[in-house]
Order: C-alpha cells, then sequence, then structure tokens
C-alpha cells in the first residue's frame, strides 16, 4: 500500500491528484514544500490573492524547492495547483468551503471546492511524504 492510498483510507477521501513536478521531485527526493490554500480564497480579494500565491510559490522556488499547494477542487484532492486551479480558487473567493482535516471526507464526498487549513494541510503533506510545511 503507498502513500496515497493511506491516505484516502486515513481519511475517507477519494483521488488524490499531484501535479507531475511534485510528483518527480518526491520521487528524487528533492525538497518540496506544502502551503495551504484558505488564504487564497479567504485571505484577501481577489487579484491580489492569486498574485500573492504565485509570489510565495516563486519564493519556495528560488530557494531550491518545489511548492505544492494544497487544496480540493471538484471533490478532488490536489497536491501542486496548476495556474488555472489558483485562478479558481482566487475567483471563487469565499463561496469555497474552508477544510479543516474534519471536513476534508464531507467536502470530497459532496465533491466541493475545499481551501485547506494549518490542520488539514499538514495531514495530508505528511500523508503524501510531504515533509516541510510554510503558513
Amino acid at each position: 500500500m503507498n502513500r496515497l492510498d493511506t491516505l484516502a483510507g486515513h481519511v475517507g477521501l477519494g483521488d488524490v491528484v499531484m501535479t507531475e513536478e511534485v510528483k518527480a521531485a518526491l520521487a528524487a527526493g528533492r525538497a518540496v514544500v506544502a502551503l495551504e490554500s484558505t488564504i487564497i480564497s479567504h485571505g484577501m480579494p481577489y487579484p491580489q490573492n492569486v498574485k500573492t500565491a504565485r509570489e510565495v510559490e516563486a519564493v519556495v522556488r528560488r530557494g531550491g524547492a518545489v511548492p505544492a499547494t494544497i487544496a480540493i477542487l471538484h471533490g478532488v484532492v490536489k497536491v501542486g495547483l496548476s495556474e488555472d486551479d489558483l485562478e479558481l480558487l482566487g475567483k471563487t473567493g469565499l463561496a469555497v468551503m474552508k477544510c479543516s482535516r474534519r471536513d476534508l471526507a464531507y467536502c470530497t464526498a459532496l465533491k466541493k471546492h475545499g481551501a485547506t487549513t494549518v490542520s488539514a494541510t499538514m495531514l495530508i503533506a505528511s500523508k503524501v511524504g510531504i515533509d516541510v510545511f510554510v503558513t
């Protein structure tokens, strides 16, 4: 059983999707930094929220690591977000569910969008093998 199977069983989740960049970095033992997504949907208005998220990811890259912003989109846990994913979270704003670890199964079962809090981000990051988290 791999870590993704363990995650799905642990919190009642279905699919967990990682970007190819995050998968490759983890497989190669390179540095990956988990980032929570609540700040994007709930922390500031659009477009400042998306701009800030991109800037934070750029800081992580300049430090030599791969950023892995974590969110739930259409009920799927995503580890690493595309530009379109960031835009979706940013534009949808407060309509995105704020997901603590207790909310993960509910959000995925109902196929909602969810922005992960610190606790949910830490849980997901840990289960997929990301040991560093920044908020």
